[in-house]
């Protein structure tokens, strides 16, 4: 295993001590409850999320789009999360999490929060936003609803259409429970026979097939009705069943654990066991089984059998099962009903010279206000540029026909030397980044799968240029993935500098990445996972020296989780000795605020709105003379252990003048979009009325 140093290079002094002994605390909150649960964290974001949808400031296609976005992320935290903690008691694990709660406590208090904010989002979808939609001539209608002759013309389309490619399949002595797959739409129904044998059958609602049948055509002016694919099954069943008597059909979706595990420090060929992994994700335990509300208890009680869950893993649905797959809807050319066009600014512009203008200062472009273009046009202007030798980045996530990809293509035709550090651990991503990885292989780029033992998540990527008699370096290094489509929707900071200290830093994690070099050390990069954390704690205690001297001491960290206990606790330190903290943290926070004697000058705030919020910022008052650091990690553990992470300084005053005063003074500022936590872990809005300031709006305005 490559392990990552950042003692310093050639001419560093960094302290050898990897550790850091445990932050003081006043002894009247040694007994104080000092974490909050990270799986009852993240259900909070989530409901931040669920807010928008049922906010009626948000455009009404807006709000079912934020409703899909809840239930995509609540599948994946079954899939990941709870999956994790049914393993932990089915092998009888009792290790308490930090705020003192068992596995089975755990999955205990997911269930009794999850079950009425369920409800919430099912009353907003079916009593808001459906019936708001269809005032609007969008409407859901049922196959019952239909005239006689609509009904023949479907039930012909269904025999053409969809009868060839269903399976029904059946339950007795010779036929096993069904797998049903992860995420999968299905029916259940009891089928009879004419001598009166019954058992339970299951038909799979295909998920290559649109969920949503458009029944006057999709170009056809007027009102648009849309009939769900399941009730046209479910009204044609007796074509699957001839000769059967048939009860009601009622719709069921299975969740599965898609945790991958993967021991690449054992494991000859990466790339063979990711795609094992992925096999098997499609086979994982059932973690979670939700019916249509009403289904008989005979049917839930056969389905929970086949699949061995028991009644808490149960959640009855009123209405659609599957919300996440309306975004079909969302897709319908109705303008009106979505956020006001957004485009983005040109912002600098590296124009036709982009390395002299990296050579003339650095720049910082902040997406997606700012136009990713500038950060494609760099990699592919270094491909065509006769001067550049050489290209090194890292891909974590990228985008279909990804011009990133398409350039560095390029540049291999040009003759440069390219590499190129493919994670292909990336969750749910790893399909896409082997296709990504086999397809720059094929084009003649060094392709290196990430660090054994770890997940390389640091943004960067690396230019050499021969200029005159010395070669320089220029390099980007950014807070977000190289991906051109999610850098108009993510809020995402980005650095181009020729700064000779931070590009060497850049070049010597390369060589670290791609080789099997010895750890040298770095200048001004604080790179995990050996270091990082170690100094981010002494930036916090240097910080609480200088409260209590009586200097400037300030820190503002946005960030999209905390949860690593021994920095918070240093963060605690730091407030009791009267450093005033700021956490701006869109996700989960595990950081309790406002308890006497351990946190009083900490507040932690939530923006969730149209953006999603994923750039990474530590700002360090300093006495005076401020350190601010832009980045990929997060305060958690796996991003401090076990990651490849960076995180580089800002040096320019320019640069850190516009990060403190006119970036990160908008978050303090904002009101429309933010949520502030509470010290019980509730979150309370904190917008009056619609003409607060929103972040969002204030950076669109530029």
């Amino acid at each position: 295993m490559i392990e990552l140093d950042n003692a310093s290079d050639a001419q560093g002094d960094v302290s050898t001590d990897d550790g850091a002994s445990p932050a003081p605390f006043p002894e009247s909150a040694m007994s104080t409850q000092r974490y909050l649960n990270r799986e009852l964290s993240w259900m909070a974001f989530n409901e931040r999320v669920l807010e928008e949808a049922l906010d009626p400031a948000t455009p009404l296609l807006e709000r079912l789009r934020f409703l899909t976005i809840f239930h995509t992320n609540l599948d994946e935290f079954f899939m990941i999360r709870v999956s994790g903690l049914k393993q932990q008691v089915a092998a009888g694990v009792d290790m308490l999490s930090p705020d003192g709660l068992s596995p089975r406590g755990q999955l205990h208090r997911v269930a009794e929060r999850l079950k009425p904010t369920l409800e919430r989002a099912q009353h907003t979808l079916l009593d808001s936003v459906l019936p708001e939609l269809a005032e609007h001539d969008v409407h859901i209608v049922h196959y019952a609803s239909l005239s006689a002759a609509e009904r023949k013309t479907w039930d012909d389309w269904y025999l053409r259409h969809v009868h060839p490619v269903l399976t029904p399949l059946a339950v007795g002595p010779t036929h096993p429970f069904p797998f049903i797959s992860n995420l999968s739409l299905n029916l259940g129904l009891f089928v009879t026979s004419s001598a009166g044998e019954a058992r339970f059958a299951r038909v799979k609602v295909p998920g290559m097939l649109d969920r949503l049948i458009p029944l006057d055509g999709e170009d056809t002016p007027g009102p648009v009705r849309l009939l769900a694919l399941e009730e046209l099954i479910a009204a044609n069943l007796d074509s699957l069943f001839p000769g059967m008597t048939l009860s009601e059909a009622w719709a069921f979706r299975v969740t599965r654990d898609a945790d991958v595990a993967i021991k690449d420090d054992e494991a000859d060929d990466l790339l063979q066991v990711i795609q094992e992994g992925i096999r098997r994700r499609r086979f994982g335990q059932a973690v979670r089984l939700e019916v249509q509300a009403g289904m008989p208890a005979e049917m839930i009680e056969t389905i929970q059998h086949g699949l061995d869950l028991d009644g808490q893993d149960l959640y009855s649905v009123r209405g659609m099962l599957g919300v996440s797959r309306l975004s079909e809807i969302i897709d319908l050319d109705l303008p009106e009903l979505k956020y006001p066009p957004f485009v983005p600014r040109r912002g600098r512009v590296l124009g036709d010279e982009p390395f002299a203008a990296i050579r003339a200062q650095p720049i910082l472009l902040h997406h997606p206000y700012e136009s990713f273009n500038p950060v494609v046009d760099f990699v592919r202007k270094a491909a065509r540029d006769p001067a550049v030798l050489a290209i090194k980045q890292t891909l974590y996530r990228t985008s279909g026909n990804s011009p990133v990809i398409q350039a560095l293509e390029e540049a291999v035709e040009n003759g440069k030397q390219v590499a190129a550090i493919v994670e292909l651990k990336a969750r749910f991503d790893e399909e896409n980044n082997i296709v990504w990885a086999r397809r720059l292989e094929e084009a003649g780029v060094h392709v290196i799968y990430g660090v054994t033992g770890l997940k390389t998540h640091c943004k960067m990527t690396l230019v050499i240029r021969q200029e005159h008699d010395m070669l320089r370096r220029y390099a980007h290094i950014g807070t977000g993935n190289y991906n051109a489509t999610t850098a108009r929707v993510y809020t995402d900071l980005g650095l181009f500098t020729s700064d000779r200290n931070l590009t060497a830093d850049v070049a010597n994690l390369f060589n670290r990445l791609t080789g099997f070099a010895e750890p040298a050390g770095f200048r001004k990069l604080l790179v995990a996972p050996r270091h990082m954390k170690r100094e981010l704690i002494e930036l916090i205690r240097r910080e609480a020296e200088h409260a209590e001297a009586g200097r400037p001491a300030r820190i503002i960290i946005k960030a999209n989780s905390v949860t690593d206990t021994q920095v918070i606790d240093e963060l605690y330190a730091a407030s009791a000795r009267g450093v005033e903290v700021d956490l701006l943290v869109r996700g989960i926070c595990c950081l309790i605020p406002g308890l006497p004697g351990l946190s009083e000058r900490i507040r932690v705030r939530s923006v969730v709105g149209r953006f999603l919020e994923h750039s990474r910022v530590y700002w360090f008052d300093n006495g005076g003379t401020a350190d601010a650091y832009i980045g990929s990690a997060d305060m958690m553990d796996r991003n401090m252990e076990r990651r490849v992470e960076i995180l580089a300084p800002l040096q320019d005053a320019e640069l850190t003048h516009w990060l403190r005063e006119t970036f990160l003074r908008a978050y303090l500022d904002d009101r429309g979009r933010t949520r502030e936590m509470q010290s019980d872990g509730s979150y309370v809005r904190l917008r009056k009325a619609p003409e607060d300031p929103d972040v969002h709006r204030t950076f669109q305005r530029g």
